[in-house]
């Protein structure tokens, strides 16, 4: 095997060729049963056929809240957990940052925080839009 190499003049500003990814730290890796076809977070088997036949997937991880509450227990400040449906078709708890804690409203859309690994801990998402809903004002 040989390596190509090519030589360009230094020009002052270095140009990088890699291709534009998507945001640093974001999105989700999930499951999809190679059985079934059903889409899970976080699961050794499929929800729907119990098979441990799993094959990993990148997504986007935007969403959807369809349950918002309010909890403090265990710490002295007020936090959200809510439930969020994800276009792959499941729900998961997580954390909603980004706006105070009752202002999470059912329907608002989220993205994952950049910067943190929701395999390795908490999954914690932003709100994409913080302007809240509008159509009751």
């Amino acid at each position: 095997m040989s390596e190509t190499a090519i030589h360009t003049a230094p020009t002052g500003h270095e140009v990088s060729h890699t291709p534009p990814t998507r945001r640093e730290g974001a999105g989700l890796t999930i499951q999809r049963c190679r059985w079934c076809g059903t889409a899970s977070f976080r699961r050794l088997l499929c929800p729907v056929c119990a098979s441990s036949d799993l094959q990993s997937e990148h997504s986007e991880g935007l969403g959807v809240v369809v349950q918002s509450s309010v909890v403090n227990r265990y710490t002295g400040t007020a936090r959200n957990e809510s439930l969020v449906r994800f276009p792959e078709g499941f729900v998961f708890r997580c954390r909603v940052v980004g706006a105070a804690p009752n202002l999470v409203w059912i329907g608002a859309r989220v993205r994952p925080v950049a910067g943190s690994d929701p395999d390795a801990g908490e999954v914690v998402f932003e709100l994409c839009d913080t302007g809240g809903r509008t159509d009751w004002q």
